[in-house]
């Protein structure tokens, strides 16, 4: 495996680990990323990365919305 890929003191994840994080293909991530559901940085060599900051965040508030109590009427 490679050097993770970092810029300035960030970590860029991959469409595949990120994919891996929330359990999903990574032509998922791809398609959140076109669709602007989460950001992305493109390499020269045009390859998606993620900020991994962003990427964790997004996973901690998905995480905390589905262990929210439910309000019965």
């Amino acid at each position: 495996m490679s050097a993770p890929t970092t810029t300035g003191n960030e970590r860029l994840l991959t469409p595949g680990e990120v994919a891996t994080l929330f359990r999903v293909d990574p032509k998922t991530v791809t398609r959140w990323a076109s669709a602007g559901r989460i950001g992305s940085i493109r390499t020269p060599g045009g390859h998606r990365r993620f900020r991994e900051s962003e990427v964790r965040g997004m996973l901690a508030d998905l995480t905390s919305e589905a262990t929210l109590p439910t309000r019965h009427p």
